[in-house]
């Protein structure tokens, strides 16, 4: 049976949010079958329970925001992400401020620490979303159309392509493929950083978000060129960090997919939209699960080798 992950023991880590600069604790907790992954804001005078799930998505304005009520956790993708790389089901999130904190910029610290605190096996059954037939959402005309798509597939693969219009952007790699199958998401994807442009910043700042961004957990352009001394970590690290952004958007509808994604110019808002839309449709996908691990896709059943 391919099965159930969670932590072995608990994780912590200290940062600050990259749109609220608020210092924040962040602490990892193992969590049992089928309990899913859920945010908890225990700076609250009544701790506060989100479970992720496409619903709980109440912001994608430059992050995706989750919430019930007044509580609110704001830029979980990346973390989300990192949990659809290494396959974590059933995690508790501790959190003592409302948004995670922004580390590097990648996930590459989340995969670190939730490595380090080690996945375990549980004793039941992985279920997965499988697609069965596409849906697509799509925005604007022309050269405004974006557009995200899944369609079926036995695994999970993402492509991407972006459209900056901008010289740093346009001299690096403008499209990506990767197949969950390769075993290589912490090589090949993770460590892609977020990424914003020097006359964006100013005027974010100014209405009181990016106040934790730097060059030290984000990719800064001015209207030429890199500004970030060390340069990129990947050719094409700009595509690759919109391939880790829609592994953890889509990661919040609560299983992992089976099925490959196809996105041009898609954001957070146009991943959410996808999963809804996914979602309305009950003959679009159906819950599978496997009982040997021989009939998953190639890949889905080994744990990602330790840090």
């Amino acid at each position: 049976m391919l099965k159930q992950r969670t932590l072995k023991t608990l994780t912590r880590a200290v940062g600050v949010g990259l749109h609220s600069g608020q210092r924040v604790e962040l602490t990892l907790r193992p969590a049992q079958p089928d309990t899913g992954i859920v945010f908890r804001r225990v700076d609250l005078p009544q701790p506060v329970d989100i479970p992720i799930s496409a619903a709980a998505v109440t912001d994608t304005r430059l992050a995706s925001t989750i919430g019930t009520g007044n509580a609110k956790v704001h830029t979980v993708e990346h973390l989300m992400s990192a949990c659809a790389g290494l396959g974590i089901d059933n995690l508790y999130v501790d959190i003592t401020a409302e948004e995670v904190p922004i580390l590097d910029g990648s996930s590459a610290s989340f995969v670190f620490l939730l490595q380090s605190a080690g996945v375990e096996l549980q004793n039941a059954p992985r279920r997965f979303i499988r697609v069965i037939r596409p849906v697509e959402v799509r925005e604007g005309e022309g050269a405004h159309a974006k557009w995200a798509r899944l369609t079926p597939y036995h695994g999970y693969k993402l492509s991407f392509e972006i459209d900056f219009d901008h010289p740093a952007v346009d001299a690096t790699g403008q499209r990506v493929s990767f197949d969950m199958g390769s075993g290589r998401y912490k090589r090949d994807i993770a460590r892609a950083r977020t990424f914003g442009f020097t006359k964006d910043v100013e005027m974010m700042r100014a209405n009181g978000l990016a106040l934790g961004g730097g060059l030290d957990n984000a990719i800064v352009m001015d209207d030429y060129k890199v500004l970030n001394a060390d340069g990129l970590r990947y050719d094409d690290e700009f595509v690759k960090h919109k391939i880790l952004d829609a592994m953890g958007d889509l990661y919040i509808v609560g299983h992992p997919l089976l099925a490959a994604y196809s996105a041009f110019r898609s954001g957070h808002a146009m991943n959410n939209q996808l999963l809804r839309a996914l979602l309305a449709q009950p003959d679009a996908y159906d819950i599978v699960t496997f009982e040997k691990s021989s009939q998953a896709p190639k890949g889905f059943a080994a744990l990602q080798p330790a840090w």
